[in-house]
């Protein structure tokens, strides 16, 4: 039996069976990911599937009741392997996109001339924590407050880094294209 469909029958069962007072849908989902890992099929765990299930919420639903109702398998494992597919290719285009905005910001960076090693190192911690204060950013790099400062200045005319708020006194700074990348995800639920 292929695997997507062994995996489709698994989840239904685990649903089915509900073994847990809270959190089944979550674990369902997460052993879907960890299968497919451990079948070689995935690499990484990176399939999130929970966004596309609660946008099609009701025919999640409606597909584990058929089963249940009228015994049709098949609207289920279609269900899933169409939530595997869009999600998929979803991961795959917001990965691209990271990507290209990567190479873009790392040229722009990189035209820094001495300061070019302490931008890689900056870039390399905003896309670990994409909100810094000059502080965290002297601290990170063993620079001063005053390079780091200057730094972020540099990343601001390079339209990386912008102001978003005051923390007590410190400016926080945003490196908002990448979190932007993930707002939109979160928002296509």
């Amino acid at each position: 039996m292929p695997r997507l469909i062994r995996i489709a029958i698994a989840h239904y069962q685990f649903e089915t069976i509900h073994p847990f007072l809270d959190g089944n849908g979550r674990i369902g989902r997460l052993l879907i990911t960890l299968y497919l890992v451990s079948k070689g099929l995935l690499k990484k765990p990176t399939l999130y599937l929970s966004a596309h299930i609660e946008k099609h919420k009701n025919a999640y639903y409606d597909a584990l009741s058929r089963i249940r109702e009228s015994n049709d398998l098949g609207q289920w494992v279609r269900f899933l392997l169409t939530a595997i597919r869009d999600t998929g290719i979803k991961g795959t285009q917001a990965f691209q996109a990271i990507l290209d905005l990567k190479n873009e910001v790392e040229s722009k960076a990189f035209s820094l001339g001495k300061r070019s090693e302490s931008a890689r190192l900056l870039l390399n911690h905003l896309y670990r924590k994409p909100l810094v204060t000059p502080g965290e950013v002297a601290q990170r790099l063993h620079v001063t407050h005053q390079t780091a400062s200057s730094l972020i200045r540099d990343f601001e005319k390079l339209n990386i880094l912008k102001k978003w708020e005051k923390m007590g006194h410190s400016q926080l700074y945003v490196f908002g294209r990448y979190l932007a990348l993930f707002l939109e995800r979160s928002m296509q639920k």
